[in-house]
């Protein structure tokens, strides 16, 4: 059954609805798909060789100091923008394809939500377009990384993940303890790391065994499949802060 959580409204008051799976219950919100207005979004897990065209708008001093999808307050007067899939915290350039400016913005933000728009910047960054009195313009963005400045140089690269934390694999839940305690102690001796946790569900206590200690949700990913066709349907993928 999919889980449909409220979050944080994106730029332009719309009012997301995060959908939770089994399999992505435990992911960062940002990696889960979202739902606005009846129409799904799956945002992306990596930003390279990501390039778009199309319109960009912007939006200001009505959501100035409102909250923004990945948690921040917004400031019209930073360089950020709203994106409806690549990963937030991410860096793009955004080029006006009619007067050639552009610009650098972090993405901290989901929308737009208005058909045929790719892109909502800040204040800040539409001034430096040149599009404040438009509203809109013709863009191309073009995903560069993530900032660091070394000994004053600005340059961008990407995360080694973009899955930061330890990831396991959850294979079963039991209300008996002693049923999950052994199947630990099975799987401890073949994976190197297993792990009971105790749940409350509905008043009744749970008993969840996890297994394996990857750093990239792909591995775990591989590991879930391998687990579900040996004798573990089911079998998904967990994360730890």
């Amino acid at each position: 059954m999919l889980a449909l959580l409220f979050g944080p409204a994106g730029c332009g008051g719309h009012r997301t609805r995060v959908i939770s799976t089994p399999e992505t219950r435990e992911l960062a919100s940002w990696q889960k798909s979202y739902e606005v207005d009846g129409q799904r979004y799956q945002p992306l897990r990596d930003h390279q060789g990501f390039q778009q065209q199309g319109i960009a708008s912007w939006y200001g001093r009505d959501f100035h100091g409102r909250k923004t999808s990945n948690g921040e307050i917004y400031n019209m007067y930073a360089m950020t923008a709203a994106h409806k899939t690549l990963p937030l915290g991410v860096n793009v350039r955004v080029t006006d394809l009619k007067n050639g400016r552009s610009v650098v913005v972090r993405v901290n933000d989901r929308g737009p939500f208005v058909a045929g728009r790719i892109i909502d910047l800040s204040y800040a960054a539409a001034r430096e377009l040149g599009i404040v009195d438009s509203g809109t313009a013709p863009v191309r963005i073009e995903a560069l990384g993530y900032r660091q400045v070394n000994q004053g140089q600005v340059s961008y690269r990407s995360p080694s993940s973009y899955d930061a934390g330890t990831f396991a694999v959850q294979i079963g839940a039991f209300s008996v303890a002693e049923n999950a305690r052994r199947l630990t102690g099975q799987m401890r001796s073949r994976f190197g790391k297993a792990e009971m946790q105790t749940a409350t569900v509905n008043g009744r206590y749970l008993y969840r065994v996890r297994v394996g200690n990857y750093r990239s949700l792909v591995q775990a990913e591989q590991a879930a499949q391998e687990l579900s066709a040996t004798g573990f349907p089911g079998s998904f993928v967990v994360a730890f802060d």
